[in-house]
């Protein structure tokens, strides 16, 4: 890349801003420009590095003047900006590519619909208490390109979402992991679950024989797909099924075996810190990518019997008159609350909605029809989720705050129910963002 290149960011936050600093620190002519407001603990960062920004607004004569752009995963590709930049013929990339041409550093990249950030996690706390010196970055921690502006890790650990892999075209994953694709974020693939499941495969582009796939054998998409072509690259699948892989991982008699190139790993169930065969799943791609990274059979073994799940995940919050309260508040999809509603063998007072992302109910009608004795709908506008399911349970009610929501589905309970907060929507129509609808849950249910 050229020394004189002007750079445009689109995006002020985490990823934006760490993208900046890189750019700055390269020697790059870099400006950054947010067409809302930027948060404080980001501007005085920009103001500390003297990289000029806007926000509330873009100045198109500044910002189109420019060789390349780094564009923040949140925007999407059918803004008015994005549409001229693309007219211009300016490359238009996200922060991980960028990032990724300044680093030798080992990437191990991980996404799927559902799983990746405890499996990003859990494979981040394997590493780390093998005595690595890895980095946690992407869709969770902080941004890769300011830790790569910044930081000098040998491993990374990338939680990869769709949005970021559209903007991705030479970097390399040296181990991908796939966890599931099942239908989300379609109202930004046009309503395409083809275009979407495309978006999600990038995450092998650029593989050779090198690297290596780690993949979920059960999820009939990602298998298709991929025995419908030559891959080039090794090949790790992981299944709850008894099938004996040559190098992969599955059960057998209440055990995971995990098979790479060494010594087979095994552990039984019980002894996993995550239960629930969602958590199966996680464990099993976290242990194989901690193999392929020659990490002794007992540390994994430790790692996965002491790792502490997520806030915002299947998180027990409290125990109020004898009803169990659940925050599952990072359940932005349908596939998310299917393990949900499968895990748990209560009746269950569920708490759902927000905004929709192109949901089909239809795909857990019959785990609600089953395990709910009344839905507790928590958005603007619940239209869809009374249609699905308003013949289906006995009580179906209508909130629009969370303190409202934690007292109904409070009154609709009695002793040895669970109340499950797990929306299957996105929460930007009542909240900033997930944790904050996950933590006026919390709060409310500890006013009870």
């Amino acid at each position: 890349m050229k020394q004189n290149m002007k750079i445009t960011i689109l995006g002020g936050g985490e990823s934006g801003t760490g993208a900046a600093i890189l750019a700055k620190k390269k020697g790059f002519d870099v400006f950054l420009s947010d067409n809302g407001a930027i948060k404080d603990k980001y501007k005085s960062v920009l103001k500390n590095f003297e990289i000029g920004f806007e926000e509330n607004g873009h100045t198109f004569d500044r910002i189109l003047d420019a060789d390349l752009v780094i564009k923040s995963p949140g925007i999407p590709e059918n803004v008015p900006v994005v549409k001229m930049f693309r007219e211009k013929g300016v490359p238009v990339i996200s922060e991980i590519e960028f990032a990724g041409r300044y680093t030798q550093a080992k990437k191990i990249c991980i996404t799927g619909s559902n799983g990746k950030t405890t499996t990003t996690l859990l494979l981040h706390h394997i590493l780390e208490n093998a005595g690595l010196n890895v980095g946690l970055a992407g869709n969770v921690g902080n941004s890769f390109a300011w830790q790569v502006a910044t930081r000098d890790f040998d491993v990374y650990v990338l939680e990869i979402s769709s949005f970021q892999l559209d903007g991705m075209f030479d970097f390399k994953a040296d181990i991908a992991i796939l966890m599931n694709i099942t239908p989300d974020h379609l109202d930004r693939y046009e309503g395409s679950f083809e275009k979407y499941a495309q978006s999600k495969f990038r995450i092998i582009q650029n593989q050779t024989e090198n690297d290596a796939l780690i993949y979920c054998y059960d999820d009939p998409v990602i298998t298709q797909r991929i025995n419908a072509e030559n891959q080039r690259m090794q090949l790790f699948p992981f299944s709850l099924m008894e099938i004996e892989f040559e190098q992969g991982a599955f059960l057998k008699n209440e055990n995971i075996i995990i098979k790479t190139h060494n010594k087979p790993f095994i552990m039984t169930l019980e002894q996993l810190a995550l239960q629930g065969k969602h958590n199966i799943y996680n464990s099993m791609a976290a242990g194989i990518a901690a193999r392929l990274m020659d990490i002794r059979n007992d540390s994994i073994k430790q790692s996965l019997s002491d790792f502490h799940n997520i806030p915002h995940r299947l998180e027990y919050v409290a125990s109020v008159h004898g009803i169990t309260f659940i925050n599952d508040s990072k359940a932005t999809n349908l596939n998310s609350t299917w393990y949900a509603l499968e895990y748990l063998d209560k009746p269950i007072v569920w708490i759902a909605g927000g905004i929709d992302k192109g949901n089909d109910y239809s795909m857990i009608s019959d785990l609600v029809k089953e395990k709910v004795k009344a839905i507790v709908c928590l958005g603007v506008n619940n239209q869809k989720l009374f249609e699905a399911f308003d013949k289906k349970v006995e009580t179906m009610v209508e909130t629009t705050t969370m303190e409202q929501a934690v007292i109904s589905a409070y009154h609709l309970s009695k002793k040895g129910d669970v109340v499950l907060l797990s929306p299957a929507c996105a929460s930007f129509d009542l909240f900033e963002n997930y944790e904050d609808r996950g933590n006026q849950f919390k709060e409310h249910v500890r006013a009870l």
